[in-house]
């Protein structure tokens, strides 16, 4: 068993600005691409997964390597909502009787159950892509360029009046 806290990945020591003032491992496997979202995943995983990606990617945080844990923590999300969607429609507990119909017990939902394992799971890769309260500080991307910043600026409508006629010169 491993002492210590778990090595931070090196895109986020990039993105931090190396705050250690360590050697960055230069072997480090390079993973590229841009993975695609698994067809298994139900409606809600692929729509939290279309929204989280468009976060990630920038950051060069989610590559084709990352396909699985992203599919895994989008799966969850998906597993958190609905059992929380079914505490909302039930209840956080039940009562249970005995044979002859008298309340015995007051029981935990087996949905609560479901619902805080998918959010300690969900919580868990959180903190791995750096989207956590705490991860996001030790995180610090790059100022956006203003190439960028322009680029990203909607377009003005062209206007229909005709030039003004140059300046005459004397």
């Amino acid at each position: 068993m491993a002492i210590g806290a778990k090595p931070k990945p090196t895109a986020l020591k990039d993105l931090a600005g190396n705050p250690g003032k360590r050697p960055l491992p230069k072997n480090e496997p390079k993973f590229s691409g841009v993975p695609t979202c698994p067809s298994h995943l139900d409606k809600l995983a692929k729509a939290e997964w279309k929204r989280m990606a468009k976060e990630l990617k920038p950051l060069g945080l989610l590559t084709n390597a990352d396909r699985a844990a992203f599919a895994i923590y989008c799966q969850m999300w998906s597993r958190w909502v609905q059992a929380e969607e079914k505490i909302a429609e039930t209840a956080l507990t039940y009562t249970t009787h005995d044979a002859n119909g008298k309340p015995k017990a007051l029981i935990q939902s087996p949905y609560v159950g479901i619902a805080n394992r998918a959010a300690e799971i969900c919580h868990k890769f959180l903190t791995e892509f750096g989207f956590t309260p705490s991860s996001k500080t030790r995180v610090a991307a790059e100022p956006e360029s203003k190439l960028a910043k322009f680029l990203s600026q909607p377009t003005k409508p062209q206007s229909t009046a005709p030039p003004d006629p140059p300046p005459t010169v004397n």
